[in-house]
C-alpha cells in the first residue's frame, strides 16, 4: 500500500517570490499551492489564502519586504480548504469569490476541510489557528473588476466556466498581460480533479482561459509560465491530462469494466509523462473516481469526506 495521499510528504519546500511586473508578485513552492499579490495605488489585492493563518502570515511577511500597503481585497479562486482557511491573516476589507464558491462552502466546506487536512497535513501549519470556515463577503457570477488606480490599470476577476470546481475564477491583468489562473491551469504539476467537470474544463473553459492571451501565467501549482510559449504549454498540458483521462475512462466504461480497471488504464497512460510531477500519485485515485461518476451521469461531485477518501484510496492504490 502506498502512503495515503500526501501524508508522507513532510519535507519543507523551497519558496520563490517572483516579481512578474511592477507591483505584481507570485510565490511558488516546488509544487505546493501558489499564491500571488497585485499592488494598487494605495492598497494590495492578494490572490489565494493558503491553509492556515500561520501559513498565510509567512507569505505576508515575504510580501511586506516589497510593500506595506494594506490588503483591501482577498481573492479566492475556488473553495478548497488549502486555498482559503488562512484568510483571517490578511485582515482584508473584502473577500471576493464566485457565487458558486460561496454555495460550495455552505454545502461541503466542513467536510472538505477534514478531507484535505487528512490528505495534506504538512500544509496545515498550526491548524488550531484556523478560526472557522472562510466566507466570501462579495460574490459575482461573470466578472468583477478592481480599478488599481494611478497608471496601474485594472484587475479583472473572470469566470471562464466550470472546471476544477463549479466556481473557479481567474485574475487577469490586461495591461501587464499576467494571469493568475488558480487550479484551472497547472504548470508541470499534476491535476486534482476530484470536484471537477472534466468535459467542460477540457473544452470551453480552457478555451476562454487561452483566449485572454496571457504572457505570464501563475497556475495553482508549479513554476510561473513566462512567455507565450510557456503559457500555451501549461494550458496544453492541462488539457492533455484531462483528455487522456476522459478517453481512457470512457473506453473502460464502454466495455463494461470496473473503476479499478479505469484507474489502472489512466495511470498507465499518464504516468510516463506526468508521474514525476508533484502530487500525481496523490491525486489520481480521486480524479478517476470523480470522472467515473461524471461519465456515469452523476452531474455534481459527491462530497469527499475523510472516510470516503480512505475507501477510494484503499480500492485504487491498494
Amino acid at each position: 500500500m502506498k502512503p495515503f495521499a500526501s501524508s508522507a510528504d513532510l519535507a519543507e519546500k523551497e519558496r520563490s517570490l517572483e516579481v512578474l511586473a511592477d507591483g505584481v508578485y507570485a510565490l511558488t513552492a516546488e509544487g505546493d499551492p501558489n499564491v500571488g499579490a497585485v499592488e494598487g495605488e494605495d492598497f494590495v489585492v492578494c490572490f489565494e489564502a493558503l491553509a492556515t493563518p500561520v501559513a498565510a502570515r509567512e507569505w505576508l511577511a515575504l510580501l511586506r519586504e516589497h510593500t506595506d500597503k494594506p490588503v483591501r481585497y482577498l481573492v479566492l479562486s475556488h473553495y478548497h480548504a488549502v486555498r482559503v482557511l488562512g484568510a483571517s491573516a490578511f485582515d482584508a476589507d473584502v473577500i471576493v469569490a464566485h457565487e458558486k464558491t460561496r454555495e460550495l462552502v455552505a454545502e461541503r466546506g466542513k467536510q472538505d476541510w477534514e478531507s484535505e487536512f487528512g490528505r495534506m497535513p504538512r500544509l496545515f501549519k498550526e491548524p488550531e489557528s484556523i478560526p472557522g470556515l472562510t466566507w466570501p463577503t462579495a460574490t459575482f457570477s461573470d466578472r468583477f473588476t478592481i480599478q488599481l488606480g494611478g497608471d496601474r490599470g485594472e484587475l479583472v476577476l473572470q469566470y471562464c466556466g466550470r472546471g476544477h470546481t463549479e466556481g473557479d475564477i481567474v485574475a487577469w491583468l490586461p495591461k501587464q498581460k499576467v494571469l493568475f489562473a488558480g487550479d484551472l491551469v497547472e504548470a508541470q504539476a499534476a491535476l486534482y480533479t476530484g470536484d471537477a467537470f472534466h468535459r467542460d474544463w477540457a473544452s470551453g473553459t480552457l478555451d476562454r482561459v487561452a483566449a485572454l492571451g496571457a504572457e505570464a501565467l501563475v497556475g495553482g501549482r508549479g513554476a510561473v509560465a513566462s512567455g507565450r510559449e510557456a503559457v500555451d504549454a501549461a494550458i496544453g498540458q492541462t488539457r492533455h491530462f484531462l483528455q487522456v483521462m476522459i478517453r481512457e475512462v470512457t473506453a473502460v466504461q464502454g466495455r463494461g469494466g470496473t473503476l479499478r480497471e479505469a484507474f489502472e488504464a489512466v495511470h498507465a497512460e499518464l504516468e510516463p509523462e506526468y508521474g514525476r510531477w508533484p502530487i500525481f500519485e496523490h491525486c489520481l485515485p480521486f480524479d478517476v473516481s470523480r470522472l467515473w461518476d461524471e461519465l456515469s451521469g452523476i452531474e455534481r461531485p459527491v462530497i469527499w469526506t475523510a472516510e470516503r477518501d480512505r475507501a477510494v484510496w484503499d480500492e485504487l492504490q491498494g
